[in-house]
């Protein structure tokens, strides 16, 4: 019979009404019936359709460790068919699919891949799973250009590195971007089956901004512009020459190659002008704030004029001058 003393009547009626599994349920509700005194072994082998040899392997399990004895712990299952051996293996493929004659992966490509062509006896959220622990994620590639010169590239590296030891010299970034009045739709989680819609009017409202930042102070400075060309920018200089505060003796304001940056008209006062390596927008940090200003503040923001485009992007221009130490570190230069 089952040891009284292991837990209360409560106690193992608790443990009855939030037991993990069936089984468990089942099990502490025998050893339940038993210890209330009203039925004999027969009767709850019976009641809840068990054996009695079953029924005494229960009761000793009770006994040696009480009301744990009877609910069973998790499982690990079978062993993983994705061999620890392979792994590098498998990375080289995911790196180089072009090796299989693959031109990208996708999940159920690479499962299928395993599958059939290396005959895995795999599933496919195991290769999910295994996928996000080496340090692999899904993402939308980057257009990229295939103009670049590496061996300007690597010049201007060199030049980097001596700015930067260099205490009399400040390194400023500028860029120009676009904002639209009804931007592109971010993804979203909805009920399969489901339509989901944004407002599209097409009625291209758009406005430029034309900023610059400091990765060392995090210091940002921007204007909002309705187009970009050589007298804009001009603007922007003057102003940027009034209003921004500068601590060393040179800086160099480095910029692409756009037409109206290379004007000879162009007066940069106490800025230097230092041009980027053609099609090198990774080599610009500001570029990574066009980026967090839009997910901010203009996903799925839909201007009805261009008072309301103006207005959304007084905020954001603002909040983006505001936030100079996360400014340090999303500009910080790699």
């Amino acid at each position: 019979m089952p040891n009284g003393e292991n837990c209360s009547l409560a106690e193992l009626e608790l443990a009855a009404h939030t037991a993990p599994t069936q089984k468990a349920f089942v099990r502490l509700s025998c050893m339940r019936a038993l210890l209330l005194g009203k039925f004999d072994k027969p009767d709850v082998c019976s009641l809840y359709f068990v054996k009695s040899t079953t029924l005494n392997s229960w009761i000793r399990r009770f006994n040696a460790a009480g009301i744990d004895g009877l609910i069973d712990r998790s499982r690990p299952g079978r062993p993983r068919k994705m061999a620890l051996d392979k792994t590098a293996h498998y990375r080289q493929l995911i790196d180089e699919p072009g090796r299989v004659g693959v031109t990208h992966w996708t999940g159920k490509k690479f499962h299928g891949y395993l599958t059939t062509q290396l005959d895995l006896e795999v599933g496919y959220r195991t290769v999910i799973r295994w996928l996000h622990e080496v340090n692999y994620a899904l993402k939308v590639p980057r257009p990229w250009p295939d103009r670049q010169d590496e061996a300007l590239r690597q010049a201007f590296q060199v030049r980097l590195k001596q700015w930067l030891v260099d205490a009399d010299i400040e390194l400023w970034y500028l860029d120009e971007c676009g904002v639209e009045g009804d931007p592109r739709p971010r993804r979203r989680w909805a009920q399969k089956g489901a339509k989901t819609t944004v407002t599209k009017n097409g009625d291209h409202v758009r406005m430029n901004v034309c900023g610059m930042i400091c990765p060392r102070s995090g210091v940002f400075y921007g204007l909002e512009f309705s187009h970009t060309d050589t007298e804009v920018f001009q603007c922007f200089l003057d102003h940027a020459n009034a209003d921004v505060q500068r601590e060393r003796k040179r800086n160099l304001l480095i910029m692409d190659n756009a037409s109206w940056h290379k004007s000879k008209s162009l007066k940069f006062g106490a800025f230097e002008p230092v041009y980027l390596p053609p099609y090198s927008p990774d080599y610009n940090p500001i570029e990574r704030l066009w980026l967090i200003l839009k997910a901010e503040w203009f996903a799925d923001f839909i201007a009805k004029d261009r008072q309301a485009l103006i207005a959304r992007l007084d905020l954001a221009l603002c909040w983006l001058i505001d936030r100079n130490q996360q400014n340090k570190v999303t500009a910080a230069i790699r």
